[in-house]
């Protein structure tokens, strides 16, 4: 009976860009769902919550994903553009070429805000 192990250089080729990564980018691995809102009109928070529960945003490596209700989704690698205490801002390519910034502000390990225009947000929970 043999048994087949990884040899060193395979296994630090395995964990080299995850021990790599910022804490920031760490922080944000893996898939979030849309949970509330914050910051929207009482005539509008039944639908922006109804929206924003549909809402799920995916990080794997430098790679995002962001579903949103009614569209396809849209993948394109992020960089980090700055850090400012709980706020990560990132900049954003998309699969079209065009270039955008994203803020997020890192609550815990679970919970994350999606910063949206004139300062509402989503309210985030992770899977």
């Amino acid at each position: 009976m043999s048994c087949h192990l990884p040899s060193a250089a395979a296994l630090l080729a395995l964990l080299l860009p995850v021990a790599c990564a910022h804490p920031a980018e760490r922080a944000l691995e893996g898939r979030w769902r849309g949970n509330s809102v914050e910051n929207f009109d009482e005539a509008q928070m039944a639908a922006a919550t109804g929206w924003a529960r549909g809402t799920e945003l995916s990080f794997r490596g430098h790679r995002v994903t962001i579903a949103v209700p009614a569209e396809e989704p849209r993948t394109g690698s992020y960089a980090l553009e700055g850090i400012d205490d709980r706020k990560v801002t990132l900049s954003v390519l998309g699969a079209d070429g065009e270039q955008s910034s994203m803020q997020l502000i890192v609550d815990d390990e679970t919970t994350l805000r999606w910063v949206l225009a004139e300062g509402r947000t989503i309210l985030m929970k992770r899977l």
